[in-house]
């Protein structure tokens, strides 16, 4: 349609029929104008240039939520020690306790404790050789109870098969289980001709707990 047209007064005749009356260009731009911002409804988006040019723009972000169900699947996985009691984790089974069979646990123990000394050699610093022991572990040691308040422990011998907090137990040539308690007894361990004395009251830690605690140089015990 011509946009001539479309301007154009309407003409007298029509203006009675009709029963409107043209208006001045300023009057009709001025009406189009107000109809047009009362029937559109308002934008509600802001100016996105304005806003960037004139303020700092905060982006939402929402942190993820954690899986709750996953980690607690994780913690369930491993068992406590009131399980492995029941389940009984740590007894060892009588045709399991023969001297033999921890043999080859004693000669990869002497091993270790020998490359853990730096040979052990005959000019091997005692002291530098106790404070290694004392952070070892001796599990497939062959320990000698030398001291003790009770008197039935002293001179036991055997292979040490289990250490815990309070305890050692050990696997005697007769093919018996020992349990000794670490207080008030003196433990005596020989590797190469080194003879090094355990005081099980200073020992009372499980082993994973004694490699990273600090000795004193000194240490007595009351028998």
């Amino acid at each position: 349609m011509d946009e001539a047209l479309v301007r154009a007064t309407i003409p007298r005749d029509l203006e009675k029929v009709l029963g409107v009356e043209s208006q001045t260009n300023s009057k009709a731009e001025a009406f189009t104008q107000a109809f047009l911002k009362n029937s559109i409804q308002p934008n509600t988006r802001h100016d996105l240039k304005s806003m960037l040019t004139h303020k700092a723009v905060i982006l939402g972000y929402t942190r993820p939520k954690k899986d709750k169900s996953r980690r607690n699947n994780k913690r369930a996985k491993g068992l406590n020690a009131r399980q492995k009691r029941a389940m009984k984790v740590f007894q060892i089974k009588p045709e399991h306790q023969r001297y033999e069979l921890f043999l080859p646990l004693h000669e990869l123990w002497r091993q270790y404790i020998i490359d853990l000394c730096s040979g052990l050699k005959p000019k091997s610093n005692p002291q530098f050789v106790q404070q290694k022991l004392l952070k070892a572990d001796f599990h497939g040691a062959i320990i000698t109870v030398v001291r003790s308040k009770c008197p039935s422990y002293v001179g036991t011998t055997g292979i040490l098969v289990q250490e815990f907090k309070h305890v050692f137990k050990i696997i005697t040539k007769e093919d018996k289980l020992k349990v000794i308690p670490k207080r008030n007894s003196v433990f005596a361990v020989e590797i190469n001709g080194f003879v090094s004395h355990i005081y099980g009251s200073k020992f009372e830690q499980r082993a994973s707990e004694r490699s990273a605690k600090k000795f004193k140089v000194k240490g007595t015990i009351d028998l």
